[in-house]
Order: C-alpha cells, then structure tokens, then sequence
C-alpha cells in the first residue's frame, strides 16, 4: 500500500474537482464531476505514475509525512 497525497479541490469555474498529487509534481492532476469520480481518477492516475515508474526503474518519490504539533 502507498501512503501518497491526494488534494481534492473544487474549480468553480470548472465546475470539477481537481485531484493534485503533490509528490508527483505540478503538473501530476486530473478531474472528476463528482467527489467520488475526482478520487477514483486520482488512485487511477497515483497507480500509474507508480507503475510507470517502477517499469523505467526510476526511484519513486517519498511520501509526505503529515507533521504534528
């Protein structure tokens, strides 16, 4: 199991959620018209980079780790 994050925003002008994937880079997004299909489409895409990655044999990026106070 991966611990990645996953950000989910809604994009009013959009009228979408928008799915950011912080380790992965700014450009690591995708969408979804419900809450549901935003975080669905993200695991999606997360389970991509990550089997891309291992196929290339690049090193995956490190989780972020939530600090507390």
């Amino acid at each position: 199991m991966n611990h990645y994050s996953m950000t989910i925003e809604w994009a009013p002008e959009d009228e979408v959620y928008v799915v950011s994937l912080p380790e992965w880079g700014p450009y690591a997004k995708t969408h979804g018209a419900t809450y549901e299909e935003a975080v669905k489409n993200g695991q999606d895409v997360l389970a991509m980079l990550i089997e891309s990655a291992t196929e290339r044999g690049e090193p995956l990026p490190p989780p972020r780790a939530y600090a507390t106070a």
